[in-house]
């Protein structure tokens, strides 16, 4: 087996089954949702900035292609659908879980660092979704799912900038289902609640351990991501927020 960049293997042949691309995959949920639709029998195709766990997590799934980048590459997010659909033939379903978390009250945040989070959170999810949903209306068939967060719906006072970039992806994946109401594509946000991923790694104290909160796990939402897609055509639920028990918020 010769792997590239794009985690591609010599001869592969188009596999008919159920495929999914799954962004964010080298951590946290993404990981986890590529893991666990992997296990089931889909083919995967995954994005990330690591390309060593992608590497790794290959090993660990069957029939899983990979991607190692940053989405606000110039082509980034074209050239992942296209190299989901030479390797696998389609895509049936797409899982966006990138994402970026940079919070702070005025004094203490960077700016910088806040704006390259608005293009992951914000730019890469507005433009993969046009991507996806011209590619599902083709098609005529398509699930779209975007891992957003509670803070889509709520906001703390050191959280504007991060709660802002979830707002905008709650109110553009809305007006998306609103178009596709009638047809057999389906837009759906799922909002987790604090879970215990990468996304709170620069900060001194967790809030797990600050909030006195048991949060929830990675594979906890992938196991509701694999609810969500298995849902008969006819059911779409929009809107799912999934908070752990004891997450006063």
């Amino acid at each position: 087996m010769v792997a590239d960049d794009a985690g591609r293997r010599d001869g592969a042949t188009k596999a008919a089954k159920t495929v999914a691309v799954v962004t964010g995959a080298s951590s946290g949920i993404g990981m986890a949702i590529a893991r666990t639709l992997g296990r089931r029998g889909f083919a995967v195709m995954a994005h990330g900035r690591r390309g060593d766990r992608l590497r790794a997590l290959a090993e660990d799934v069957a029939d899983l292609g990979w991607i190692a980048g940053d989405l606000t590459e110039k082509g980034a997010c074209e050239r992942l659908i296209a190299e989901a659909i030479q390797r696998f033939g389609h895509i049936d379903c797409v899982i966006n879980s990138a994402g970026r978390n940079q919070t702070g009250l005025v004094d203490e945040i960077d700016v910088d660092a806040a704006c390259e989070m608005v293009r992951i959170n914000v730019e890469c999810a507005y433009r993969l979704s046009y991507l996806v949903l011209r590619y599902f209306k083709q098609r005529g068939v398509g699930d779209l799912i975007h891992i957003s967060s509670v803070m889509g719906y709520k906001v703390r006072e050191s959280g504007g900038a991060y709660a802002g970039t979830k707002h905008a992806l709650e109110a553009l994946c809305e007006a998306l289902r609103m178009e596709f109401a009638r047809t057999s594509i389906r837009v759906s946000c799922v909002a987790p609640g604090l879970c215990r991923t990468e996304l709170h790694r620069d900060q001194a104290i967790h809030p797990s351990i600050s909030r006195n909160i048991d949060p929830l796990s990675p594979t906890d939402v992938a196991d509701v991501v694999t609810w969500l897609i298995d849902m008969p055509k006819r059911i779409n639920i929009p809107k799912l927020v999934m908070l752990p028990q004891g997450h006063v918020i």
